[in-house]
């Protein structure tokens, strides 16, 4: 017969107390597994729960073989503060995760497949940031009272109380921001100012709320990237939400044509090609001509549809379906158009003898001018050799 007190008892108890834990797994995940055929929640709660269950069933274990059967008392404080440790962590783990799945079978009743789901939208926001606000509050707690089993803080607790009032000050302006955010994160979910799988439009991009956090917000673009943006943004700065309280919509579609195009024959278009469709909700549909000026004129098109996807949808197909319309009716295009003007040739202007004299030159204009002009361009005399001899003699 061994002795309980021994390691080769310690050995033995930790070994029945193992197996003990592997049944009492084997069991609950066997009955949960049972009642899963009838029901949906069980199978969703082992996913869940399963890992920190098993974690707190061998701590517990652990316990039993430690009070049972521990050998030596010197290190029996270090190991039992160990133990309660890892029990605290692993209790808070499990009830993290138990949260976690009473929240999320609470979010599974409320889809947001269906086209009316404001009020899905709206529980599942505000259960999604308590969800997250529950877990925190667990963590903290957990940890608070793993720092409280330490000796340590029991010798040290009346200075850190008599500086409480000082590192509140300094933590609280150290953690603003985050603070802030936080703060900011549970308001969006009470106010109803935003809800998951919202449209919205933020910093020029169109996209759907994908994520509600306590800190921050994640926004699904319409080409698959996310933008990230903190929880007090959507509480300080403007932005668009189109599924605000419907998800229904209106938009318009934009021509500039030619003066000849007859609204009226556009008109009778656009109710058969509004036919040929289901994309257009049957609410409303405009046709009018806003501006013209200048060259052209400008046709507006309005339509309703079910939500933003639909209508830019529907903007497209109409769009498309007026080019190919236009296409054929040729006279509806726009064109620039010139005006030619014959213009009579100018008559030569008629100079007065007046006007000769006050714009007479140097050699033409005037008698004198002609006089002088002659001179220069006049014949002049020759004279032979002899002459020429004879009239330097003389000089």
């Amino acid at each position: 017969m061994f002795e309980l007190k021994s390691w080769l008892g310690l050995t033995v108890v930790l070994s029945i107390a193992l197996i003990a834990a592997v049944v009492v797994a084997i069991v609950v995940a066997a009955a949960l597994k049972r009642i899963s055929r009838k029901k949906r929640w069980p199978a969703t709660l082992s996913a869940t729960v399963r890992a920190p269950f098993r974690v707190l069933i061998v701590v517990i274990a652990l316990w039993v073989a430690f009070l049972l059967s521990w050998p030596a008392p010197d290190s029996s404080e270090t190991v039992a503060h160990g133990l309660v440790i890892a029990t605290i962590a692993a209790a808070a783990w499990f009830i993290g995760a138990a949260i976690s799945f009473g929240f999320g079978v609470a979010m599974a009743r409320l889809p947001l497949g269906s086209k009316d789901n404001l009020v899905a939208r709206r529980r599942q926001t505000q259960l999604t940031l308590i969800r997250r606000l529950l877990v925190a509050v667990v963590v903290v707690f957990a940890a608070g009272a793993i720092l409280v089993t330490f000796p340590a803080l029991a010798t040290i607790g009346t200075s850190l109380l008599a500086s409480a009032g000082v590192a509140g000050i300094v933590a609280g302006l150290a953690a603003q921001s985050t603070l802030a955010s936080v703060f900011a994160g549970v308001q969006i979910a009470f106010s109803d100012a935003v809800r998951v799988d919202d449209v919205v439009v933020v910093e020029g991009e169109w996209g759907r709320i994908q994520e509600i956090t306590l800190t921050y917000v994640v926004v699904h673009i319409w080409d698959d990237r996310r933008l990230v943006l903190p929880s007090t943004y959507f509480t300080t700065t403007p932005f668009e939400n189109w599924t605000r309280r419907s998800s229904e919509l209106l938009g318009s579609i934009e021509f500039d044509l030619d003066w000849r195009v007859r609204p009226s024959e556009m008109r009778q278009q656009l109710d058969v090609i509004l036919e040929r469709t289901e994309l257009w909700d049957r609410r409303a549909k405009v046709l009018q001509v806003t501006e013209a000026v200048n060259n052209t004129v400008r046709v507006r098109i309005l339509l309703t549809a079910v939500d933003a996807p639909t209508l830019f949808d529907l903007r497209c197909f109409v769009r498309e379906e007026f080019v190919e319309w236009l296409h054929d009716k040729k006279s509806a295009l726009p064109i620039s158009r010139v005006q030619l003007v014959a213009e009579p040739a100018p008559e030569e202007p008629s100079v007065s003898p007046e006007a000769s004299d006050q714009h007479a030159g140097l050699f033409t204009g005037s008698a004198e001018g002609e006089e002088r002009a002659e001179q220069f361009t006049g014949s002049i005399a020759t004279i032979d050799a002899d002459e020429a001899e004879r009239w330097a003699s003389e000089r």
